[in-house]
């Protein structure tokens, strides 16, 4: 699935700074790191939005690190809490800041909103860059949960499942030149065409 300019833009820069920042936390060694974007580089031009993860490709390709370890440092040395989103119903405002594509691209989902307060769970929250980019995404302030991909990926498949369908498009109008449909009684089938 191709990516467009600026998704892409988003999904390097939220994975790169994700990967700095567990290096710096002495979470991955930066060589764990390197083989990890080495293939990103080929999610990013042939996966799906749900394999385009260097946080995936570390803890489950890799096995150099788990969410739980990361999550267990966000919350005590950052005080990020951890919220488990399954079985949660978004309310209809915070379903109009969701834009499945910068939800993929940072695996960051808005889920509630108190005021000026918007709640937002995360597998990125590490992330500068995906800090940034809902800072100024939303109106007001921040308040960051840590999750899993796997919760992430979850909430969002679920959310496009119960999107609406597109309309059916309009017949389009015969030509003026073209048979009129045979006409039927009404309970009778209309005669069989063969071709």
């Amino acid at each position: 699935m191709e990516l467009d300019p600026r998704h892409r833009s988003l999904v390097m820069r939220s994975n790169r700074l994700l990967g700095g920042q567990l290096v710096e936390r002495n979470l991955v060694k930066i060589e764990d790191l390197e083989t990890a974007n080495e293939r990103m580089l080929d999610l990013i031009n042939n996966g799906t939005a749900r394999q385009r993860t260097v946080l995936g490709v570390l803890a489950y390709d890799l096995k150099v690190v788990s969410e739980e370890d990361i999550l267990v440092q966000q919350s005590e040395r950052d005080g990020i809490g951890v919220i488990d989103l399954r079985n949660y119903e978004i309310n209809e405002e915070v379903r109009a800041l969701i834009d499945p594509a910068e939800c993929w691209a940072t695996w960051t989902v808005p889920f509630d909103r108190n005021e000026d307060v918007t709640f937002v769970a995360s597998a990125y929250c590490l992330s500068p860059a995906v800090q940034k980019f809902w800072e100024d995404r939303v109106d007001g302030h921040v308040l960051w949960f840590g999750t899993t991909l796997e919760a992430v990926a979850d909430y969002l498949e679920g959310l496009e499942a119960k999107a609406p369908a597109p309309p059916k498009p309009a017949p389009l109008p015969l030509p003026d030149d073209a048979p009129a449909p045979p006409s039927t009684a009404a309970g009778e089938t209309p005669p069989a065409t063969h071709s």
